[in-house]
């Protein structure tokens, strides 16, 4: 199976149908398998009294409030019908974030999305998390800012909601009991995808802790990948040489454009190397087992070397420390038997130079 790699379009249309038309193109153009947007009301996610992030804060107008920030940022229902008929157009699978539940019920139940990506800042959202995991729907759940706690009782809210349990209502004993069923577990590993992530745009390479994408999978036993929220591209590169099954990264059609998004991205041309040098490390990888590949075959017997007469053996010398090397080609007697030979008489005259044949 190979890396999934998600085209993170995110809000960087502005609000604009033909920019996030354009960014469909783009991540199709750059051979990725999934673009995500956003589907959210701004007045049910974001409070007037919400401030903004500090990468929000430098990247938008100062002196709005969050709320005015993301209502401009929200898509149309409509808008979700044309995006995803292009998607399907391009070649490439529609994804799409909920925030609430409202957007949950457009995506899945409206829009027919399959998979629901959930974000990191949802992680402890209880109501939330139980409703996306009864919708059926396979879920890729982000882990940014997450302790390993925090995820083990995430996932315990989506086993719990996946399996609906007759008479158990929702709570913490609800939530374990259908965590450490064989059900509970059996569904998280049908449906779930683990994604470390660091929440901060753009993301400090020493905050990274690729590691801990390790420890999410022996942890839990799912599949994992990594959202990226670095510059450039060779940490989501180096993430997949550690194992991760998906990629996600922001992208825009420039930087420079207005918004809170947009100066962590990767612009087109850089998408389009990100998904190339993910295809490299992925065939790289290969399948573990240690052997010659077919292109090493035809070089063995040039590189490797035989047992060669060092000086002129005239027949019935014994082989010695002083007649006997090893020099290339590796089409004669191995190196290997150099000890067994030493001492024993040679069958026939060797020229200096010609391979040992006996």
């Amino acid at each position: 199976m190979s890396v999934f790699v998600i085209a993170e379009a995110g809000v960087n249309h502005n609000g604009s149908l033909d920019r996030a038309r354009n960014l469909i193109d783009a991540a199709a153009q750059a051979g990725a398998d999934a673009v995500k947007f956003q589907t959210f009301k701004a007045s049910e996610i974001v409070s007037r009294h919400a401030p903004k992030a500090d990468y929000q804060q430098r990247n938008t107008d100062q002196g709005e409030s969050q709320l005015e920030m993301i209502r401009k940022l929200e898509l149309s229902v409509e808008d979700h019908r044309v995006l995803i008929a292009h998607a399907r157009q391009c070649g490439i699978e529609f994804l799409s974030t909920p925030f609430e539940m409202r957007s949950l019920a457009l995506l899945v139940d409206d829009l027919g999305l399959r998979t629901i990506k959930i974000p990191s800042g949802e992680i402890t959202n209880a109501p939330f998390l139980v409703q996306i995991a009864g919708t059926g729907c396979r879920m890729i759940l982000s882990t940014g800012m997450s302790t390993l706690g925090e995820v083990e009782s995430a996932l315990a809210m989506l086993a719990y909601g996946g399996l609906s349990p007759v008479g158990q209502p929702p709570g913490a004993a609800a939530f374990e009991a259908a965590y450490r069923s064989a059900s509970g577990q059996a569904l998280l590993r049908e449906r779930v995808v683990l994604l470390h992530c660091t929440t901060e745009y753009p993301a400090p390479v020493a905050e990274v802790n690729l590691k801990a994408m390790d420890v999410l999978a022996q942890a839990f036993g799912l599949p994992v990948g990594y959202s990226d929220h670095t510059e450039g591209i060779h940490i989501a590169v180096a993430a997949v040489a550690r194992g991760a099954r998906v990629i996600e990264k922001h992208f825009t059609l420039d930087r420079n454009l207005p918004g809170p998004d947009h100066k962590a991205s990767l612009e087109p041309a850089e998408l389009r190397a990100m998904v190339r040098a993910i295809r490299d490390v992925e065939a790289a990888l290969g399948d573990g087992i240690k052997r010659p590949s077919a292109a090493e075959l035809k070089n063995r017997a040039v590189v490797r070397k035989s047992l060669v007469a060092a000086r002129p053996i005239a027949a019935g010398e014994l082989y010695s420390e002083d007649n006997l090397t090893c020099k290339r080609p590796g089409t004669g007697v191995s190196p290997t038997a150099y000890w067994s030979r030493l001492g024993t008489a040679a069958a026939r005259d060797y020229a200096a130079d010609e391979l040992i044949d006996e």
